[in-house]
Formats: structure tokens, sequence, C-alpha cells
């Protein structure tokens, strides 16, 4: 498992993502399908959901590996590598961040990162927003799939990237999806306790400010209604010395989010360069803890 982990983050760090649908849409095709089609202001119809596409998801992984078998070993090993690699989001993350550092209108780019309001942003707002989401898809979108990736092989980071779009999709305290995305939501919420409080741990641990770092995650991480988001949040904002969180808009409503961290001093285009720093530092840690571990 850990030599598939290493070359899948290989690739993904290589390549990014493939030129072809990604697995994810599909797994967006059959929610929305099943939604259109079974919808119920339901509890039980929502988890009949995430049974199903968590079964589904499984099959299919573990058909690939089935298939697999008759490819020669080494282009086994590959093209396994490959699938697993979609699992994994460090590539696009990166990209899409330092993207918002480098645009002339960042209020603009971070509306393709974020789903808060962003019409009427500061710039630094949106250099907010690009950090707290640097922050909190390094857990999602990287230590997470690698995690379930090392435990339980592909089915395993298949199975995680379903509970993650389902929960991306339906677990919103909205009307429509308080009951039947319950389930999504709370499994994502166990799925990513782990990984989350890793991520935070590796901020400290990587970054700078490792004392202040510590403290802000150990004073702040629990403040989010999200149980898992605000620790990698909050340990990032103590290591730059930050202050993240804070007043957002969505929808055209105002929501009152706790500070995380400390604002000594403002956010910057040199703020989110020195954030997305920490990629080297963990490329490097990755490949040392894997390489040991195969």
């Amino acid at each position: 498992m850990f030599e598939l982990a290493i070359a899948a983050y290989f690739i993904d760090k290589l390549f990014g993502e493939l030129p072809c649908k990604h697995p994810v849409m599909f797994m967006g095709d059959f929610i929305f399908a099943f939604e259109k089609r079974f919808y119920q202001d339901s509890i039980l119809r929502g988890a009949t959901l995430v049974l199903s596409l968590i079964f589904t998801t499984w099959l299919i992984s573990f058909l690939v590996i089935q298939l697999s078998s008759f490819l020669p070993q080494n282009l086994q090993f590959l093209f396994l590598a490959i699938c697993a690699s979609t699992g994994l989001a460090m590539n696009m993350l990166y990209s899409s961040v330092a993207n918002v550092a480098q645009s002339e209108s960042p209020q603009i780019t971070v509306s393709h990162l974020v789903s808060r309001d962003t019409e009427n942003m500061s710039e630094n707002d949106a250099y907010k927003a690009a950090m707290e989401t640097w922050a909190e898809n390094l857990s999602d979108g990287v230590i997470a799939p690698l995690f379930y990736l090392t435990l339980f092989g592909l089915p395993g980071i298949a199975v995680y990237k379903a509970i993650n779009t389902m929960d991306s999709m339906m677990g919103y305290r909205t009307a429509r999806y308080e009951k039947f995305g319950k389930v999504a939501a709370r499994l994502d919420d166990a799925a990513n306790y782990i990984p989350a409080r890793l991520t935070a741990i590796l901020i400290v641990i990587l970054m700078p400010n490792k004392k202040n770092s510590w403290k802000i995650l150990w004073r702040d991480g629990h403040k989010l209604d999200s149980p898992n988001a605000g620790y990698p949040i909050a340990a990032l904002a103590g290591s730059l010395r930050i202050a993240l969180g804070g007043a957002v808009q969505y929808h055209g409503k105002l929501k009152l989010k706790p500070n995380l961290g400390d604002a000594f001093r403002p956010i910057s285009r040199t703020t989110i360069n020195q954030a997305l720093a920490l990629r080297w530092r963990l490329d490097i840690f990755i490949f040392l803890v894997l390489l040991s571990l195969s």
C-alpha cells in the first residue's frame, strides 16, 4: 500500500488532473441522478443514497483491481497508481491558491474556489478565503485520501472520495438537505476526524512559529461549526500570525464565524506565498515517511 501511495502522490505532483472525466464527476452524476429520481425529505432516503454510492464505488474499484491483474506486473502497478492519483488534489489545490496570489482580481479568482459571496470582498478577504481553502483542503484533498489509500488501498481512497463528494453536494443544513443529507454529512465528519487533526499537527511541525501555531490550534481549532475544518485553519493562522475566520457572506446572508488566530499582521500575496511554502516541506515529509514504511 505504501509503494502505491508514493507512486500515486508522485504522479499527482507531476501531472495533476488527467485529461479525462474525473471519477468524482461520475460520483456527482450518480448523486444527481439518484436525487432527481428518488429524493424525499427523509434521513432514510439519504442513507440509501449513501450506501448505494459507497457500495457502487467499492465494487468498481474492486473490479478495477481484478481486471488489472491481467496486465504485466509493472503495468498493473502503474495502472493502479494512476487510478489512485485521481483521488489526490495537491497539484490542483496548490495551483488554484497560487492563482489567487498572482491575480490582479483576487476576488474573481477565489470565487472559483469557495461558495461564499465574493462580489463585495476586499482583497484581504479574498486572500483570507484562499488561505482557509488551502488549509482545509490539505486535509480533504491530500492527507485524508493518502490516509485511506495507505490503510485500504484503491477501494479506501475511492470510498473516501465518494463520502467527501456526497458531503460537498448535499451535506448542508438547508430545508432540502437537513434530513436528506444528514447521513452524508455525519459520515464525512467521521471520515475526516483523524486526517484533519493529523493535517493540523503536520502544519505545526513543518511551518515556522511552532509554539504560536500549537497555541492557536489548541485554543481555536474547535470553534467552527464543522468538527474538523477549524483545526488545520487554526494551525495555519497561528503559524503565520494572522487571523482567519470572521464574518462571511453566503447567498446574501452574513454569517459570523469565530476568529481563528490573532491579527498580528495583514493578509497579503506574501502571506499566501508563505503558506504555499508548506507544499515542498509536506512533499519531502510524505515521501520520507512512506519510504520508511514501505
